[in-house]
């Protein structure tokens, strides 16, 4: 049986625009997730989304964050479950990116993120940051409030989930939540 050739982000948009009725440059929150054939790559189709506030392209097979740069509205960024390792290409959207959920991702490593100074909600869950050097990154993002890590190697190799809060929390004292729990700090 032959393998089908992957969705590109222009097919995606377009059978986006015909099961909604929409037209894709004014819609605010575009969902391209479980593509079927997946998405292999984020490509400049996707800049096309001049309005686009949310974007969900979750549960497909993307490996690099790119083809955004134009997305001058983007709030949220919704790339969970995917294949993508780094950050890199998630500085072009900088100035507007307030939330970026990429849960279930090979990200180990957090370089650029301090781009991202209105980013207020990470959602980093499974992924395979196992290093402080690479948590500590996350002091560049001033607005970070919400941070769910659950499931990394790092959180993974302390002797338990309260040495890991304190740990993070006093690392982090920007954030106010951490996976899911408020923070109380004294």
């Amino acid at each position: 049986m032959a393998v089908p050739k992957p969705t590109t982000c222009k097919e995606a948009i377009t059978r986006w625009e015909k099961a909604k009725g929409e037209n894709s440059t004014e819609a605010k929150v575009v969902e391209l997730q479980f593509q079927w054939p997946p998405i292999e790559k984020m490509d400049g189709a996707l800049s096309t989304l001049a309005a686009c506030e949310k974007l969900s392209l979750s549960s497909n097979m993307i490996d690099k964050i790119a083809g955004i740069a134009g997305m001058k509205n983007l709030r949220i960024l919704s790339i969970g479950r995917n294949y993508i390792k780094s950050l890199a290409g998630v500085e072009t959207v900088a100035d507007t990116l307030e939330e970026l959920w990429m849960s279930y991702n090979p990200v180990d490593k957090l370089r650029g993120i301090g781009a991202l100074k209105k980013l207020s909600v990470l959602y980093m869950a499974n992924n395979n940051v196992k290093e402080w050097v690479e948590f500590n990154r996350l002091q560049e993002c001033p607005a970070l409030r919400d941070l769910v890590f659950i499931g990394n190697p790092i959180m993974e190799a302390q002797p338990d989930i309260e040495t890991w809060r304190t740990q993070a929390a006093n690392r982090l004292q920007q954030v106010t939540k951490l996976d899911g729990a408020p923070i109380i700090r004294v």
